[in-house]
């Protein structure tokens, strides 16, 4: 966590959630549901960065307070001001508590269903600033009072606080194609949806500090202490294959992983059936330094099944990928919790 500074999370689970895929491949024996576990023992947070996850505490004091509460309609104010109240007298609240006390009724969420007002509000205050998640229950937020330090409103002061957090989107996502660290600048309006005037600048700035190289006529960016190229000659290709997350930052950045390894990858949840192309959640695969293909990955009889698809139609001859693959989904199942059975069980099918 420190040194990504922030992990995406997702709440699907096929088969986990996207923050346990992600560190499985980064943390000694890593098993699904880790995070939130240790979550109160760690110096992280729930929090927005480039999009929801958690971040750090470093990180997390870049970007509070945000000043957002000032430019909500009185009536709103009013509201979070006594939740607010409510939730410093008690130390820490589940919403249903607090929907309890004060009953605000429902309202439409982002995707257009039904939510319980308390816990949109709740949410917003969490945005705000007001509030911290300090744990979960039955992956329910539990919510605090959130304390912030006191912090210089200069302009200078305001550009190093961004510069910084540019710097550690950069680093985790990196090396990307001009087009990408504008994006991901962009995206930085989440974090700091106060200051989303001063990211132009700040895509300037990055531009400059940053490290670049030209290739087949595309600027390209990565932090200007790093040397990608000693380290790839450095570090020889490994017989290995590698289930990713769709939001592993090896895979997040889509043009990347298109100019890279030559197919779109498509993120298709939410895309209807009778148009999905790779599946439900497809975790790409990556053999040695490629990503040829990718995975859907079901529990069925207490074990993992797999229907496993290439770009080029037809797995890698090489006998040494037939092997690799298998102890892939065997590392999947320890990471799960489930018995590796004599010989595994997958089902590859070949598109």
């Amino acid at each position: 966590m420190e040194r990504f500074g922030f992990v995406q999370a997702d709440p699907i689970r096929a088969p986990a959630r996207a923050q346990d895929l992600t560190l499985r491949h980064r943390v000694t024996d890593y098993r699904a549901g880790d995070l939130e576990r240790r979550f109160s023992t760690l110096d992280i947070h729930e929090d927005y960065f480039i999009n929801y996850g958690f971040v750090t505490s470093v990180v997390e004091a870049l970007m509070h307070p945000r000043g957002l509460v000032s430019r909500w309609p009185p009536g709103r104010r009013k509201r979070a001001n006594l939740l607010l109240e409510f939730v410093r007298e008690r130390g820490s609240v589940h919403p249903r508590e607090v929907d309890r006390h004060f009953s605000h009724g429902r309202v439409t969420n982002y995707w257009g269903g039904s939510s319980n007002a308390t816990t949109h509000l709740m949410e917003l205050m969490h945005y705000g600033g007001l509030l911290r998640v300090v744990r979960r229950e039955a992956g329910i937020r539990i919510y605090a009072p959130h304390e912030h330090a006191a912090i210089a409103e200069s302009v200078a002061e305001r550009e190093r606080r961004i510069d910084v957090l540019v710097d550690v989107a950069v680093r985790k996502y990196a090396p990307l194609p001009a087009p990408s660290l504008a994006s991901l600048v962009r995206q930085l309006r989440y974090a700091v949806p106060q200051w989303r005037d001063d990211l132009k600048s700040a895509l300037q700035r990055a531009q400059v500090r940053l490290a670049r190289a030209q290739v087949d006529g595309l600027e390209w960016y990565w932090p200007a202490d790093e040397r990608p190229l000693r380290m790839a000659r450095d570090k020889s290709t490994q017989d290995a294959v590698r289930l990713l997350t769709p939001f592993d930052p090896v895979v997040w950045d889509r043009l990347r992983f298109e100019l890279l390894w030559g197919w779109p990858y498509r993120f298709e949840a939410y895309t209807p059936v009778s148009k999905r192309k790779l599946g439900y959640y497809a975790l790409p695969l990556l053999w040695r330094d490629h990503v040829i293909g990718w995975a859907n990955l079901s529990l069925k009889n207490g074990d993992l099944r797999s229907e496993v698809g290439y770009v080029a139609s037809r797995p890698p001859r090489d006998r040494t990928f037939a092997r690799e693959l298998d102890a892939e989904l065997d590392r999947m199942r320890s990471f799960l919790g489930i018995a590796i059975t004599a010989g595994g069980s997958s089902d590859r099918r070949l598109r």
